[in-house]
This record gives structure tokens, C-alpha cells and sequence, in this order.
């Protein structure tokens, strides 16, 4: 299935022992992952990584859901632009590169592309 422009399209646990929580969910729903170092491994779906296992301190308000897009400067310039707050300014990961936002109730989200 193709990415779809501003749709959710990955979301991230973070955890604080990667590999436990990679026994966890693979021992309870078959999941398989795709490891990316220590710190990170990505969660397979049937025929694409769905989403993600970050180690580090698990956030208020649960997972990290992320949008695609399919420009991401654009979309950032949106977001501040309707009153969201950039969190974690544009960086590069394995499959791209991503953006984290605060919206105004104060909900974390990312937003990735190419």
C-alpha cells in the first residue's frame, strides 16, 4: 500500500530495553522486527515496517503516531502555521526524515517523508 499525504502511516513505542520489549511483543503476537542498532527496531506488517520500538523514556500520553507527507518542509510551514509548536526540528533516520510536533492541546506527533 503507497504512503497516503498527511495520513498516519507508522507509530513508535518507546520502551526502555528494546530487546525486552522485542521478546514481549513477539513472544505475545508473533511480531517480527527488522533491528536498526540498539536503540531502535522497526515493527514489520505483512509487506512493509509498520511501525517502531525506540528505546528511551516512555512519553506521557502514550505512543508517537506519525504522518507521512509527502513534502515535508511544507508540511512543517503548516503546522506552525495553524498554531502547532515543532518539538524536534527536521532530522534524517534510515527510511527518511521526520519532524516532531506539538499540537496546541499539547499531543506529540511525528511527520516523515523522503
Amino acid at each position: 500500500m503507497p504512503n497516503r499525504h498527511h495520513r498516519f502511516d507508522y507509530y513508535e513505542l518507546t520502551v526502555p530495553d528494546v530487546a525486552a520489549a522485542k521478546r514481549f511483543y513477539g513472544e505475545a503476537f508473533g511480531w517480527a522486527f527488522t533491528d536498526y542498532g540498539p536503540g531502535y527496531a522497526g515493527i514489520q506488517g505483512d509487506d512493509t515496517e509498520v511501525g517502531g520500538l525506540a528505546q528511551g523514556e516512555v512519553r506521557p500520553g502514550g505512543p508517537l503516531m506519525v504522518l507521512y507527507s509527502d513534502d515535508l518542509e511544507a508540511s512543517l510551514a503548516s503546522v506552525e502555521g495553524a498554531g502547532g509548536k515543532v518539538v524536534e526540528a527536521i532530522f534524517s533516520f534510515p527510511g527518511g526524515r521526520r519532524f516532531h510536533f506539538a499540537d496546541p492541546a499539547g499531543n506529540v506527533l511525528g511527520v516523515w517523508g523522503s
